[in-house]
């Protein structure tokens, strides 16, 4: 039967590897931020940046953005949504193209989510009375403010995919939405000659 002195040394190195093993285990993200490999906000397409900027550009413009700030290798792009009475949000994509060694880029995409509340602040009058001082009134009017309550990065990877999927269709070789229609081919002079002779 093991000793008592046995007994409290077991113990106590138990409880040393137990502790050992709490401070080893690394402490969790911040906001569950993880630097992993996915391309959720990346893509890479076999043209220059400037190209590839400007099939983004195209890619907002289509799905009614308001370009803000654009250069040849980066952008900046704006649309509004009001999906409360008295809630507006704002998505704001950015948008940066960088050149790879083989002479294609690739496409980085952020686009934060900021919402705005509206505020009611009610207008106040001061009223000078002797012998009392100024009293403040309230004033019917009111002023009506939107503030905002909050932004965070847009994480949906499908947002992305879809995204990318769009500047990928305003590519060089890609059909041209505004061009028009080809006329048909006009029948050759027999053809139309074969139909007169018709009853």
């Amino acid at each position: 039967m093991p000793s008592c002195r046995s007994l409290a040394i077991l113990l106590l190195a138990l409880a040393t590897a137990a502790c050992g093993s709490r401070q080893d285990k690394p402490a969790p993200p911040p906001l569950g931020e993880v630097f992993g490999a996915e391309d959720t906000y990346s893509r890479t397409y076999p043209v220059a940046p400037a190209t590839a900027c400007e099939a983004t550009r195209r890619a907002l413009l289509g799905q009614g953005y308001v370009i803000g700030k654009s250069a040849p290798e980066a952008l900046e792009a704006t649309k509004s949504f009001q999906p409360e009475a008295e809630v507006h949000t704002q998505l704001n994509v950015r948008a940066t193209c960088v050149p790879q060694a083989d002479g294609g880029s690739i496409v980085f995409l952020n686009a934060v989510q900021d919402r705005y509340a509206l505020k009611t602040q009610s207008n106040s009058a001061s009223l000078g009375v002797s012998m009392i001082g100024s009293v403040s009134l309230p004033v019917g009017s009111s002023n009506a403010n939107l503030v905002r309550v909050g932004s965070s990065t847009v994480q949906n990877q499908d947002f992305y995919q879809r995204f990318f999927d769009r500047v990928k269709f305003y590519l060089p070789g890609t059909p041209d939405l505004a061009a028009p229609p080809p006329e048909p081919d006009s029948p050759p002079d027999s053809a139309l000659q074969d139909a007169r002779s018709v009853p």
